[in-house]
């Protein structure tokens, strides 16, 4: 057993059990160990947003709210980002211990590989984390929410629509709606919207085209609609988005 502090609270962490440290908290050991004990490090950081929760329900709650400032971090404020939904202190599955040993065993691999093996291999075992402690319910809507988002990133260009969305999932628009919600903070249609925006300041920094030329390319039919729309997100007209961010590269 481990006895480990941060920031004036105490746990005891197990054997087969992991737990997360606070980048920004005081740790400190509580009491010392009384036998022999293993302890795997690993160190790892990000540039995006991260939040600690009292339980699930308030995670995804506040998927609109990281996603936003994450964008205030990310580079041409990336639409493609997801989160992670990890316990403070977990029992580690052994699908998840048998990840992890891939992670070390990639230690005689020349340094070239095993940068680039290592954080795929931690990038798993994140995702084994991050659905085995969801709920039945949950992860249900999880992985609803995932299929319209994914479906929607694949052709947002096309005449998406509630109909069509009932069609291709096999959900009422309502369950498809709830799912969306829970997970990502918004209806089907608004993350469609949401996504065309996001698509559509790619292209006004990236290439020449014009405003109507994009908004037809990322699927609005109407270039009134589509400006009127971007003013109302990003406070200023698509020209004036061009124009801002576009001398900064």
């Amino acid at each position: 057993m481990l006895s480990i502090g941060e920031n004036g609270c105490s746990w005891e962490i197990n054997e087969g059990e992991g737990f997360i440290l606070l980048p920004d908290g005081h740790h400190y050991g509580d009491v010392p160990c009384t036998m022999d004990t293993e302890i795997i490090w690993i160190h790892f950081q990000t540039f995006g947003s991260w939040q600690i929760c009292c339980d699930m329900n308030e995670c995804l709650g506040k998927q609109m709210e990281l996603i936003e400032e994450h964008k205030k971090l990310a580079y041409l404020h990336h639409a493609d980002v997801s989160s992670i939904f990890i316990p403070k202190h977990m029992k580690l599955s052994p699908k998840a211990l048998e990840v992890l040993e891939t992670f070390f065993q990639q230690e005689n691999e020349p340094q070239s590989l095993r940068n680039w093996k290592r954080q795929a291999s931690f990038q798993l075992f994140l995702q084994h984390l991050d659905r085995e402690f969801a709920s039945p319910m949950n992860d249900t809507a999880i992985r609803i929410a995932d299929r319209i988002e994914l479906f929607i990133r694949q052709n947002y260009a096309s005449d998406i629509t509630n109909s069509v969305l009932q069609e291709k999932m096999n959900y009422h628009p309502n369950y498809l709606a709830k799912a969306m919600l829970k997970v990502y903070g918004m209806t089907p249609i608004t993350y469609l919207q949401y996504y065309r925006l996001e698509q559509s300041k790619r292209l006004l920094l990236q290439t020449p085209l014009s405003i109507a030329r994009i908004a037809e390319e990322v699927g609005f039919q109407h270039v009134s609609y589509y400006s009127a729309l971007f003013s109302k997100k990003e406070g200023l007209s698509p020209t004036g988005f061009r124009r801002k961010f576009a001398l900064k590269r």
